[in-house]
């Protein structure tokens, strides 16, 4: 385990560390055939704790990130990939090696994410003397909705900090998400799986600690929802800036580019706006990189919305 040295910090993420191999498929649902020939076949660092760190580094916030790893080639994948951006990380052993998922990409950007569970489970966990220095030296903690970072919610509840978390495909009613939105201050959701957004979004105020609920909505823009305005508001998308190719990550940029936003003291539909332009960049780049929108690129943008 490598714990920083002390430093002020403005976003600890915890969580979400891993690998994805990616297979560029003719279509999305792929028809069943004996074997298909497809490009390159790549395997890199990046899920979604990753992506966050990442565009959250990108946009100028000071961003440490914790998670499981195994002694294994995909671990170093990770390790390398947080030395390069110069982020900093702590890693914990994990037995059961590090998180790893197949992403099918369709030719129009959509994805379907195949995740190995077999790798992490309910066994992994923060440190509590750990999370708590980490978390004494920062403004703000990401909670993924991964094994380790469920165990660190009732702790994370007794600390001086505010919280965000993000439900992903969440259906509206799933309790192993519900926990995650009950003890964060900031809710993300994808609006895919839900049957009403803006109920959605009331539910997840109503559990009593959130003050911002944000269901993003592709294309279509998305909903925000406050504290204190009882109006479910709609969002606009915004154009991105080149043709695009792959929506993986596209979540984590929306988070980045709001939290962003929250943490220099913008009100929440101009945050919105932030992660809107960092999520439609995300779109842009293909499955194999990672490039992450940086600060001078989202407010030369954020200037035309």
């Amino acid at each position: 385990m490598r714990v920083p040295h002390h430093r002020e910090l403005d976003v600890l993420v915890l969580g979400g560390a891993g690998v994805d191999t990616i297979v560029e498929v003719p279509q999305l649902p792929l028809p069943y055939a004996d074997s298909y020939l497809v490009p390159a076949i790549t395997t890199r660092a990046g899920q979604t704790g990753d992506f966050l760190a990442l565009g959250l580094q990108a946009l100028g916030l000071r961003t440490h990130h914790v998670d499981v790893l195994g002694d294994d080639p995909e671990g170093a994948l990770v390790r390398a990939l947080h030395e390069k951006a110069g982020i900093g990380f702590t890693e914990l052993p994990s037995s059961t090696g590090t998180k790893r998922a197949v992403n099918l990409v369709g030719p129009d950007g959509r994805r379907l994410s195949l995740y190995d569970v077999s790798r992490g489970g309910e066994h992994d966990r923060f440190p509590v003397p750990l999370l708590a220095e980490l978390a004494a030296g920062c403004r703000h903690v990401h909670v993924c909705i991964t094994h380790p970072g469920a165990h660190a919610l009732a702790q994370l509840a007794g600390l001086d900090v505010t919280v965000s978390t993000d439900l992903h495909n969440w259906d509206g009613e799933n309790p192993y998400h519900e926990q995650f939105a009950a003890a964060a201050d900031v809710v993300f959701v994808s609006a895919t799986a839900l049957a009403d957004p803006e109920a959605a979004l009331r539910r997840v105020l109503a559990l009593g600690r959130a003050r911002v609920a944000v269901a993003t909505d592709g294309d279509r823009g998305g909903y925000l929802l406050t504290s204190d305005d009882e109006t479910v508001r709609r969002f606009a998308s915004v154009p991105p800036p080149r043709p695009v190719v792959d929506s993986n990550g596209a979540g984590d940029a929306f988070a980045a580019g709001f939290l962003y936003g929250l943490l220099s003291g913008l009100p929440p539909q101009r945050c919105a706006a932030y992660g809107a332009i960092t999520g439609a960049h995300a779109c842009t780049v293909t499955a194999t990189e990672v490039d992450p929108l940086d600060l001078a690129g989202l407010l030369a943008r954020g200037q035309t919305f």
